[in-house]
């Protein structure tokens, strides 16, 4: 029987009436001839709970035991989706992340995906069972301790369970009907795309598009894995959501595809470092050890030895940002006159991978702003994005001005 994997997100097993929803789109899959691999999130908002009692516990808390107690969401959600399955006569088991076994770093709280050896579950499809359900978000170490994957982990559990089973497809469901050019409750005028190429999809996910987890669509891309959004809450027989493939599986793209956005952004700048050979990595070494997320990076034109070093990162994570950098100047390897953090910036990304071949969005990109009294304090690009900082109260105005001058609401 051909696989098909299907990922159910919090919101569309929150509650039991949800799960019985859920369930007749996978029974409908398996009256299709699949065989189905399911994966499915905690019931919406339970992950926070149990993060809030690990927290309660005390603020150096055991990471082992904190992805011990915070992916029970998970075994919970497939035991009674497999109860649903067999309600209606669909033969159905779940799965824990260590029956599978899907194997994993140590990296406990944001373990990486090593292996998930098919067997077990294709000797159970062998006997009979039609659908593995399967929890999401979890694994097992070297050690033999369960291991979570990180916020949003359980896409990249769907992404890597097709890929290991050489699936038809992966389909996420969730509770948007597929991915927008925008975010609808921002441009009123945003549309839903029908495919999106895999570089474009993960842009827009690290940029700020909540769609998609990251590393998901890194998987999709390097393993070629058939990758829809779509609904769970719609008729089963609307659309069929958005195709996230290969670029050549588009026959015309626009040169913008889409407009991201992140709110929680904040810019920090180093003033008056000592401009050195090897200055850059003194900096940015000390920062990726104490785990700040460093984006746009920005260095002036040295003047009498001096110059001034600006990066972004998360606005959660400057006060470690300010704290490894004074550590590291504590410490003799580098030397600055001062900190200062912005923490009301936003960022905002036009994205295509039409850039490659057009000239010119740079420009239009820049004028539209400017034309809206929007200053850039920062800019950075690749091949197929650009983005900048902003003030943030003028993010939405940004985005919308960005979404109509690029005529996203228009098909190709």
């Amino acid at each position: 029987m051909p696989i098909l994997v299907m990922k159910f997100g919090g919101t569309s097993v929150a509650t039991l009436d949800r799960i019985r929803r859920a369930a007749k789109r996978v029974g409908r899959e398996v009256a299709n001839g699949y065989d189905v691999i399911v994966i499915v999130s905690a019931m919406a908002g339970e992950t926070n709970k149990l993060v809030g009692f690990v927290d309660e516990t005390g603020p150096f808390f055991d990471a082992r035991e904190y992805d011990a107690v915070v992916s029970s969401g998970e075994n919970v959600t497939a035991g009674l989706m497999a109860l649903t399955l067999q309600e209606m006569d669909v033969p159905a088991r779940s799965w824990q992340g260590w029956q599978v076994p899907l194997k994993t770093t140590s990296a406990h709280a944001s373990a990486r995906i090593e292996e998930i050896p098919p067997e077990n579950i294709m000797a159970k499809f062998d006997e009979g069972m039609k659908v593995a359900v399967v929890a999401g978000f979890q694994g097992i170490s070297p050690e033999g301790r369960i291991t979570t994957l990180g916020r949003g982990g359980s896409d990249t559990t769907a992404v890597a369970f097709a890929a290991a089973f050489g699936a038809e497809r992966c389909d996420i469901y969730t509770d948007v009907d597929g991915v927008y050019t925008t975010d609808p409750r921002i441009a009123d005028k945003a549309r839903k795309l029908d495919r999106i190429a895999f570089e474009e999809m993960l842009e827009l996910a690290s940029l700020g598009a909540k769609v998609l987890q990251t590393r998901s669509v890194e998987l999709a891309m390097r393993y070629k894995v058939k990758l829809r959004v779509l609904s769970s809450f719609g008729d089963m027989d609307e659309s069929v959501g958005t195709l996230v493939c290969d670029e050549e599986d588009i026959v015309e793209s626009k040169v913008v595809a889409g407009v991201a956005y992140s709110r929680d952004e904040a810019k920090m700048t180093l003033i008056s470092v000592a401009d050195r050979p090897g200055i850059a990595a003194a900096i940015f070494g000390p920062l990726s050890e104490a785990g700040v997320n460093v984006d746009m990076i920005v260095q002036n034109i040295s003047e009498e030895g001096r110059t001034d070093m600006t990066f972004s990162c998360p606005t959660d994570q400057v006060a470690r940002a300010e704290k490894a950098m004074e550590e590291a100047k504590a410490k003799g390897d580098i030397n600055f006159h001062g900190i200062i953090a912005d923490t009301d910036v936003a960022k905002v990304s036009v994205v295509g991978i039409g850039m490659r071949s057009h000239t010119g969005v740079a420009a239009k990109m820049f004028k539209v702003l400017s034309d809206d009294g929007i200053n850039i304090k920062v800019i950075t690009t690749s091949e197929i994005k650009i983005s900048v900082l902003i003030d943030r109260k003028y993010m939405e105005l940004a985005v919308q001005a960005l979404h109509d001058a690029f005529e996203l609401d228009k098909v190709a």
